[in-house]
């Protein structure tokens, strides 16, 4: 795909330009990764990494960044035995999980119209 996409390009100077909305388009529609706590969780196949293709997946970064990856980051940490277990429910976690789900989509959704409404004036104001 990468290598048609990038013949589909082209070298003049607006290849960039068509490289960055092209590759935009086609990310786009992927599914967004959810967060979730595995002891809601019966089927074992919702924890596979599609692209990564490895049976059993957890994603954090950085726990300054994220109220999601600072109870990835604990609840590894308690798992490990580097920290004392935590004190919530699975359905607890899981609550947590859903509303940090929510909020990315609504930040995903927010970025998205910030982007239409950025191309749309750029498109209008272009002679």
């Amino acid at each position: 795909l990468q290598k048609s996409l990038s013949e589909t390009f082209g070298a003049d100077k607006y290849s960039r330009a068509r490289k960055e909305v092209l590759t935009y388009m086609f990310s786009r529609p992927m599914q967004m990764a959810l967060y979730f706590c595995t002891g809601v969780l019966n089927d074992e196949t919702l924890f596979h990494h599609y692209a990564l293709n490895v049976p059993f997946y957890t994603h954090f970064t950085s726990p300054i960044r994220r109220y999601a990856d600072i109870v990835v980051h604990r609840l590894l940490s308690a798992s490990l035995g580097a920290r004392s277990s935590i004190k919530m429910e699975k359905e607890a976690i899981q609550k947590q999980a859903d509303h940090c789900n929510d909020r990315k989509m609504a930040s995903k959704r927010v970025q998205e119209l910030s982007a239409d409404l950025f191309f749309s004036i750029f498109v209008r104001v272009r002679p």
